[in-house]
């Protein structure tokens, strides 16, 4: 297996629209184990915000990193981190790892192995075994590196562990791959399918200035503004916001639940539903095909909106939320049932 480095773009592209970040915090990832976090702790890795730097900061144990920095001088072949997935189980892909502002004591190769735990107290247990997902490869100070795999792992995973050889600093760490949820022996269970856990994506969207559209997705209803999706102030008459969201199963809606939670002042006017069933992965967003099932209804602040879908006995794969002009959605929920 060789190990392909893509360009930001060609990785938002292929990668971040098309895969999930099993690994990451605001979707239920934890980290359990570590060999050595001296100067900054390992749980840093999977932080939703970017890594900032404040220069004039130390602690005790020395100048301050938004990051997982370990001592000098590594006795072992290399420092780790075992970070147990916030989905049940996932196919793995490729990775982000970024050295942001870790010059002069960034890791200089890293590697991400992959194995199924039972019990998060097993990685100790020296029979283990530890699937290659990325192999050994070549860090540079101070920036963003996209890795990724000649195709994704037919494996289904829970637990990774990243190695750093042999020390230093990772301010960031995003591991991308499809989601395999558990179906319910029951298929008549009410589902919500556009859900992160659930196998859910947000393919596309128009705009995500302040927040991010994949936030639409995620469990719970965040801890205030930063973890949902909100867009630029529109000036333009007539203007759109929207997000194309592939649902983790074909399903049969049943109910929508839009929550502008936290969003006081900039919650959207109004929004839309529309609905499709496509083979396509990220179907085009104007396709005619698309097909109304919440018609244009005002929101308000701070509140979770549910919308009924009566007499509805249609597949759909994707849903496309469109807020009217613009503003700000928390979580957007796609109940049903689904169709296997």
């Amino acid at each position: 297996m060789s190990v392909k480095i893509y360009t930001e773009e060609k990785f938002q592209e292929e990668i971040v629209l098309r895969y999930t970040d099993i690994i990451g915090e605001k979707l239920g990832g934890k980290v359990i184990a570590f060999s050595d976090e001296w100067f900054a702790k390992a749980e840093n890795l999977i932080k939703p915000k970017a890594p900032i730097r404040d220069a004039t900061r130390f602690t005790y144990a020395g100048a301050w990193y938004d990051g997982w920095e370990t001592r000098r001088h590594n006795t072992e072949e290399a420092d780790w981190v075992i970070i147990k997935m916030g989905v049940s189980s996932a196919s793995l892909i490729g990775a982000e790892v970024d050295t942001a502002f870790f010059n002069g004591n960034h890791a200089p190769h890293v590697s991400i192995e992959a194995t199924v735990l039972s019990d998060d107290s097993l990685y100790e247990d020296p029979s283990i075994k530890w699937d290659t997902i990325i192999s050994k490869t070549e860090c540079g100070p101070s920036q963003r590196h996209f890795f990724v795999r000649d195709s994704i792992t037919e494996e289904k995973y829970t637990h990774v562990r990243i190695k750093m050889y042999p020390d230093g600093g990772i301010a960031r760490f995003r591991l991308y791959g499809t989601v395999h949820p558990i179906i319910p022996n029951d298929i008549s269970t009410l589902l919500d399918t556009a859900s992160a856990i659930q196998g859910g994506v947000c393919v596309s969207f128009s705009d995500q200035h302040f927040g991010s559209a994949d936030n639409l997705l995620l469990p719970g209803r965040g801890h205030d503004m930063s973890d949902g999706w909100e867009t630029k102030r529109s000036r333009t008459p007539g203007h759109v916001d929207w997000a194309l969201i592939k649902l983790g199963f074909p399903t049969v809606v049943k109910q929508i639940v839009i929550d502008t939670a936290h969003f006081r002042g900039n919650f959207p006017q109004s929004i839309k539903v529309e609905a499709i069933n496509s083979s396509e992965d990220k179907p085009n967003p104007d396709d005619e095909k698309f097909e109304e099932i919440v018609g244009v209804s005002k929101t308000s602040a701070d509140k979770e909106h549910h919308y009924i879908i009566e007499n509805q006995d249609k597949v759909y794969t994707h849903i496309k939320v469109t807020m009217i002009p613009d503003g700000g959605i928390k979580r957007v929920r796609c109940f049903g049932t689904l169709h296997v």
